[in-house]
């Protein structure tokens, strides 16, 4: 198991998850729709289908959209 958090703007979440889980299981895991939120680390975006395969930290940025 690893250890996944994520933080930003309101959010303050660590689970755990198996080595392999992608960004997009963890945000499913804390009930964030993916489409809702920009994932990073270290100043990097990742795509939701990223893998994760070690103890991390992840940034989330809301996204935001209107006319």
């Amino acid at each position: 198991m690893m250890k996944v958090a994520l933080k930003g703007y309101g959010h303050d979440h660590s689970i755990e998850l198996e080595a392999g889980s992608t960004v997009k299981q963890a945000l499913d895991m804390i009930g964030i729709h993916p489409s809702t939120v920009i994932v990073s680390h270290e100043d990097v975006v990742l795509p939701h289908t990223t893998i994760l395969n070690s103890d991390v930290s992840l940034d989330l940025t809301i996204v935001s959209s209107g006319g």
